[in-house]
């Protein structure tokens, strides 16, 4: 990232005149929300870009974070860094000379305790995202539980029930509505090689919560059948 080029600022989703403490939070939440095991990963991004994308949080951070790199970056890219504090204080500030000695209702200063509240933002965020709200209805669970040979009339179907409309798959996946339509119909004169079509439907099932790997093997013997006959 070539910092005359980039704005590190935009990596890290805050704005040039932040505190270092709120550039310390904001990058501990992108570090979290692209990590291993963020619940993000659900929005069913390679690992290649999930590592890309925490290459440029740390480079991001590695001159925000450190004031003399960030005043050199800042000069460089014509931002006004005057007049802002060190530290950002959060309600009244106060002079204490122990915990015991802080009022209740007021906060002297950030701590690493935001930072982590801070963190699960990102998490929570995901969570609504790719969340999946539906009313549950044990009779189709059961056939998905037991079901070996997944169709497109099935896939749409679970998809319905599950409450996810195709405009929403189409964001979550990055499929196409067009390639989605068409595997939900079946429609193999629309749909591409093998290969792509196994990558679409194992993305389909995985904001489905269903098992991948099963799904996406059982209906590619379906779409190669369908192929057969044509």
């Amino acid at each position: 990232m070539d910092a005359e080029k980039k704005n590190y600022y935009d990596a890290l989703e805050v704005e040039p005149g932040a505190t270092p403490q709120q550039i310390e939070n904001a990058y501990i939440r992108a570090r979290n929300a692209y990590s291993g095991d963020s619940v993000a990963l659900y929005s069913l991004m390679t690992k290649d870009e999930c590592d890309a994308i925490l290459g440029q949080i740390e480079e991001a951070y590695s001159v925000l974070g450190f004031p003399e790199k960030r005043r050199e970056y800042d000069r460089l890219r014509g931002f006004n860094q005057s007049g802002i504090n060190p530290i950002r204080p959060l309600g009244q500030i106060h002079t204490v000379s122990s915990l015991e000695d802080r009022p209740k209702d007021t906060v002297e200063y950030e701590d690493y305790g935001s930072n982590l509240i801070e963190a699960k933002v990102s998490k929570i965020t995901a969570q609504k995202k790719f969340g999946l709200e539906y009313v549950e209805n044990p009779e189709m669970d059961r056939r998905i539980r037991e079901c070996s040979e997944y169709t497109g009339k099935l896939l749409k179907e679970i998809r319905e029930y599950k409450n996810v409309a195709i405009d929403r798959m189409a964001d979550m996946t990055r499929i196409s509505k067009t390639h989605i339509t068409a595997i939900e119909n079946d429609d193999v004169s629309k749909l591409p090689a093998d290969v792509y079509v196994r990558g679409y439907v194992y993305q389909y099932a995985k904001v489905l919560k269903l098992n991948p790997d099963q799904v996406a093997a059982s209906y590619l013997l379906h779409f190669k059948k369908l192929k057969n006959q044509k």
